[in-house]
C-alpha cells in the first residue's frame, strides 16, 4: 500500500479541515485547495498550492471552472498498477494525487430557506466536486476520499500506525461517496421536479433520499431489524422531529402508533380532544370542554384496548389530564406541550415517553407501501366532508341535528381505521368500535359487542361505515343496538335494499359518495 503524498482539499463544511490539514502537513503530504479552503488553511499558517498553480490553468467563471482539468482526474483516476495509464500521465506531465476530501455545496441547506430563487438554487449545485469525488471513488484502490469530516480521525489513525489508508478504508470511504452523491443529486432532482407548472405528480422516476436518524432495538418483532430514517427538505408536519421530553427511545411499533393517532388527531383542531391509539387503530375518541374530560371519555370507549396504547392530545397537557392518564398503563403521550405541573407528576412514571410536538402543520407528500419488486404510490387521504347536509338523503327520514353531529364525528374517525371499518359514536365520542374484519357485517357485530363489554348504550348512536354496506345484514346490526342513523359512501348493487332496511328501523341514512378504504 502505496502513502498519501499529494491530498487535494476543497470543502464547503469546514469543521476539523485545519486540524486534519495540519497532520497531513506532518506526514509530508503535499496540499492542493482552491477558493475558501485554501484561505481557511493558509490563514492558519499551513502550506497550500493552489489548484490553479497545480494545473497552469487560472479558476474562471467566478470559481465554476477550477478542478476540470485533465491533471486533477488524471491525478485521481490512472491506475498505479497499470503501465500504459503510468506512461499517458508521464508523456502528459500529470502528477498523482492520492487524497481528495471534498464536501459539496450546501444545495440542501440553501433551498430550505424561505423565498430562495432558483437562480440560487442553480448556483448551489456543485459540478466540481461530485466529479472529483467520484473519479477518485471509482480509482478507490489507489486513492482515498473524504466526504465526511467524521472520518477524518479514522484516516489519521491508519496514518499514523502504517503511513498508508487500507484497502478496506479506502472502500468504505468510496461506497459512502456513492451514497452521498446520490443523495444530492436525489435533493437536486427533487427540487427541480417541485418547480415550474409542468411538475410531475407521479414522475417517471420515483427518487427519495433519507437519512438515519438511529437503529432502533428491533422492529415490529423482536427478530426483525429497524432503523428510523429522515426525509431531507420535508417542511411539513415531522413525527421524527418530535422532541423527547421523557422516556425510553422510541421503538419501531411506537413510531407506527404515533403516526396513526397523530393522523387521526388532526381531524380536530377546535375542541380540547383526546384520541388513544392501539396497534395502529383508534381505540377511542372524544372531544370535551376540558381535556381531562375527553381523555375520560376517550378512555372509556375500550379500557381493556386503550392499555399500553399511545395518545395525542391536541390542547396543553395540565395536571388533571395527566392524572386521569396516569391511572393506566400507556406507552406514549403526544402533545403540543405540557404544564409544569403535569411535568413533575408524569415524570414518576419515567418509562412513559412525553413528546411535544404541534400537530398544526400540514402532512405532505406521497403514501407509500413497498410490495415484492416494486412499490405502491398514492397521494395521502385528505378527503373530508366537512358539511354533511351537502350528502345525499336515501332514507325516508332525515337526520336531525344532533344526529348530522354525531355522524360527522364518526366520519372523522372511521376514516381512520382498519377496514371494514364500523363505528358507533355520538357527538362528541366514540361508543363502539369495530374494524380489520373480513366482513363488514362482522365490524358491525364486533362494535356492539365491545360496546356491550363497558356497559356503553349505543341508543340513539349514529354509525359510519367506511366503505358501502354489500347487504341488509350490517343495518339490521345497526338497528338491533339501537343505533338511529347512518353515513356510507353508498355505491352497492344492493343500495335499494340497504336502504329499505334503514327505512324499516326509521334509521334516517346519508350517502358521501367518498370512500375511506384503508388497508
Amino acid at each position: 500500500m502505496a502513502g498519501i503524498k499529494r491530498a487535494l482539499l476543497s470543502v464547503s463544511d469546514k469543521k476539523g479541515i485545519v486540524e486534519f490539514a495540519k497532520e497531513l502537513s506532518g506526514f509530508g503530504v503535499e496540499i492542493l485547495s482552491t477558493g475558501g479552503t485554501a484561505k481557511t488553511l493558509k490563514d492558519a499558517g499551513i502550506k497550500v498550492k493552489d489548484v490553479s498553480e497545480h494545473t497552469g490553468f487560472p479558476e474562471m467563471m467566478d470559481g465554476r471552472l477550477k478542478t476540470l482539468h485533465p491533471k486533477i482526474h488524471g491525478g485521481l483516476l490512472w491506475r498505479r498498477d497499470n503501465a500504459k495509464d503510468k506512461e499517458e500521465i508521464e508523456k502528459h506531465g500529470i502528477s498523482s494525487i492520492d487524497m481528495v476530501v471534498v464536501n459539496l455545496y450546501p444545495f440542501e441547506q440553501t433551498v430550505s430557506k424561505p423565498g430562495v430563487s432558483l437562480e440560487t438554487a442553480i448556483e448551489n449545485i456543485d459540478i466540481g466536486g461530485p466529479t472529483m469525488i467520484r473519479a477518485a471513488s471509482k480509482n478507490y484502490r489507489d486513492v482515498a476520499v473524504i466526504v465526511d469530516p467524521a472520518d477524518y480521525s479514522k484516516v489519521l489513525a491508519e496514518m499514523k500506525s502504517g503511513g498508508a489508508v487500507s484497502h478496506e478504508t479506502k472502500f468504505y470511504l468510496a461506497k459512502k461517496v456513492f451514497s452521498h452523491t446520490a443523495q444530492y443529486d436525489t435533493l437536486i432532482s427533487n427540487y427541480l421536479n417541485a418547480q415550474g407548472e409542468q411538475s410531475e405528480t407521479f414522475p417517471q422516476n420515483f427518487n427519495k433520499s433519507y437519512r438515519k436518524i438511529y437503529d432502533v432495538r428491533y422492529g415490529e418483532n423482536p427478530h426483525q431489524k429497524a432503523a428510523v430514517y429522515r426525509e431531507p427538505l420535508y417542511s411539513g408536519l415531522s413525527l421524527v422531529d418530535a422532541k423527547i421530553l421523557q422516556g425510553k427511545e422510541m421503538s419501531f411499533n411506537n413510531y407506527l402508533d404515533s403516526s396513526a393517532v397523530i393522523d387521526l388527531a388532526k381531524e380536530f383542531n377546535d375542541r380540547p380532544t383526546a384520541v388513544i391509539v392501539k396497534h395502529n387503530n383508534p381505540c377511542g375518541v372524544a372531544s370535551a370542554d376540558t381535556l381531562s374530560e375527553a381523555y375520560r371519555k376517550a378512555f372509556e370507549t375500550d379500557p381493556v384496548s386503550a392499555f399500553g396504547g399511545v395518545i395525542s392530545l391536541n390542547k396543553k397537557v395540565d395536571e388533571a389530564t395527566a392524572k386521569e392518564i396516569l391511572s393506566l398503563f400507556i406507552e406514549i403521550i403526544i402533545a403540543p406541550g405540557f404544564d409544569d405541573a403535569a411535568l413533575k407528576l408524569i415524570s414518576t412514571k419515567p418509562n412513559i415517553r412525553l413528546l411535544e410536538l404541534d400537530i398544526s402543520k400540514d402532512i405532505t407528500g406521497f403514501e407509500m407501501r413497498k410490495i415484492q419488486g416494486g412499490l405502491l404510490l398514492q397521494e395521502r387521504d385528505n378527503g373530508m366532508i366537512n358539511e354533511l347536509r351537502s350528502c345525499k338523503v336515501v332514507t325516508k327520514r332525515e337526520p336531525t341535528h344532533d344526529e348530522y353531529e354525531a355522524m360527522a364525528f364518526a366520519w372523522r374517525v372511521c376514516k381512520h381505521m382498519k377496514s371494514n371499518a364500523i363505528i358507533y359514536a355520538s357527538k362528541d365520542r366514540t361508543l363502539g368500535i369495530g374494524c380489520g374484519q373480513t366482513s363488514r357485517v362482522d365490524s358491525a357485530r364486533l362494535a356492539v359487542m365491545k360496546a356491550g363489554n363497558y356497559n356503553i348504550s349505543l341508543k340513539g348512536s349514529a354509525v359510519a361505515s367506511d366503505a358501502f354496506f354489500p347487504n341488509r345484514d350490517g343495518i339490521d346490526v345497526l338497528a338491533q343496538a339501537g343505533a338511529t342513523a347512518v353515513i356510507q359512501p353508498g355505491g352497492s348493487i344492493k343500495d335499494s335494499d340497504t336502504i329499505a332496511a334503514a327505512d324499516e328501523h326509521n334509521i334516517a341514512m346519508i350517502f358521501t359518495g367518498m370512500r375511506h378504504f384503508r388497508h
